[in-house]
């Protein structure tokens, strides 16, 4: 039976390859040289590409980024759906719930379509998704006022060596990654979570082997191949088309891994090996009422059966997803037992098993989460990537032929959101 009220992600959706934002921890990234605009404008393009539906009845589209990396990201969805090629009189909207970003945009989507007020009857379908640009910069302090030098143009560059006495430069990367309310930085906040569940470094470094061999195979099987646009990497680097996530090893070793000393804290049990990759990307797709996807012959991948937004302790942010799941799972009429496959952002690796042991208590089995690996080797493209996983979850849902899926990720300064996906392509 159709309900009328529900609401369908639709076949065609398409992301970027995932990449990291240094070579080797020197050289700019392949993507370093693309704004986070640029970036959706990509996914947004290849979605109408490869969605059946006609660009003419898109009557939204809702984007998710976290920060403004760039001189035009102010302008965020607005400038994704130009560059996407949709035209100037559909109305763009940019969404913010830090690492949620992504997955918050498809729920704002869905509530603007159910809501009503707002929704376009003679365009009945909205592009919703995410992107990011890691490629942060540095944020210029006590300059404002000062008198502008020759060398310094309206819109151009800013020489360090003419700036004057008092000025100061600040990473807007790390200071992004510091939560004021909890005191910490988010590394830190799963170093507490990870105390608190008693998880040690040899877990951490297992989950995050297990995520390289995972991810590995899922790409070398094909598995990430229908969800990904190719992107033109960087002039420098020569101009080639690269098609997957650039973060996988080769050969991961659980021995290199023990090798890697403690990133954040003394003693600590997060590595470089065990935490989430810095990366660049975005991920875009279409979604409808579900009798308007039928009326309009679209082709519905899969629907959303529940959605869930929760908050908890900023000093153990990581935990978001546990209550967010559990509202999800409400939401959706189904029970943890039920659920075939979960996509969880990978933060950290104490993070992520954190959660996992309070899905295991809902009925959840362990193996069910991230068979094709998670954001260790993947990476986590802030505003992008719950847009990301929901793609990965419903095309998975749809290849394995399960029913249940869960999309879910932990979200700075002390929050998480789920979405229930349900197979019915």
């Amino acid at each position: 039976m159709i309900k009328a009220e529900s609401i369908v992600i639709l076949d065609g959706g398409r992301r970027t390859p995932r990449a990291d934002i240094l070579i080797d921890n020197k050289a700019a990234g392949l993507f370093s040289h693309y704004s986070t605009t640029q970036l959706g404008g990509m996914a947004v393009k290849g979605t109408l590409e490869n969605t059946a539906v006609d660009p003419d009845k898109i009557g939204h589209v809702v984007m998710g980024m976290a920060q403004h990396s760039h001189r035009d990201s102010i302008y965020g969805a607005q400038g994704m759906r130009a560059r996407g090629g949709l035209g100037v009189d559909v109305p763009a909207l940019t969404v913010a719930r830090i690492c949620g970003s992504g997955a918050e945009a498809i729920c704002v989507g869905a509530e603007i379509m159910l809501a009503g007020l707002r929704a376009d009857d003679d365009r009945p379908f909205t592009v919703v998704g995410g992107a990011e640009s890691m490629q942060y910069p540095f944020a210029l302090y006590n300059y404002r006022g000062q008198k502008v030098g020759s060398a310094v143009q309206k819109y151009g560059p800013i020489e360090a060596k003419n700036l004057p006495p008092g000025t100061h430069l600040q990473d807007m990367l790390l200071m992004s990654l510091y939560d004021p309310s909890a005191k910490m930085a988010m590394a830190n906040t799963a170093e507490e979570l990870g105390r608190r569940y008693k998880i040690s470094r040899e877990e951490c470094d297992v989950f995050a082997y297990r995520s390289q061999t995972n991810a590995k195979a899922a790409r070398d099987a094909g598995h990430f191949s229908e969800e990904t646009i190719p992107v033109a990497v960087s002039p420098d680097y020569g101009g080639h088309f690269i098609t997957h996530d650039t973060h996988i090893l080769e050969e991961p070793s659980l021995v290199k891994m023990a090798r890697l000393g403690a990133a954040f804290e003394q003693g600590g049990v997060i590595t470089a090996g065990n935490a989430s990759a810095v990366v660049d990307g975005a991920g875009a797709m279409i979604i409808a009422k579900e009798s308007d996807a039928i009326r309009e012959n679209a082709r519905p991948l899969v629907r959303i059966a529940g959605m869930g937004v929760a908050a908890c302790d900023p000093q153990i942010m990581g935990w978001g997803p546990v209550p967010a799941v559990t509202k999800a799972l409400a939401k959706a009429g189904i029970r943890g037992a039920d659920v075939d496959l979960v996509e969880i952002n990978e933060a950290f690796a104490p993070q992520a098993l954190a959660c996992m042991r309070d899905f295991e208590k809902m009925g959840i089995d362990p193996s069910r989460v991230n068979p094709m690996g998670g954001a260790i080797a993947l990476g986590h493209p802030l505003g992008a990537t719950g847009a990301i996983l929901t793609l990965t979850c419903a095309y998975a849902l749809r290849r394995n032929k399960q029913r249940y899926g869960i999309v879910t990720m932990c979200i700075g300064g002390g929050q998480g959101i789920a979405l229930v996906l349900e197979n019915i392509s």
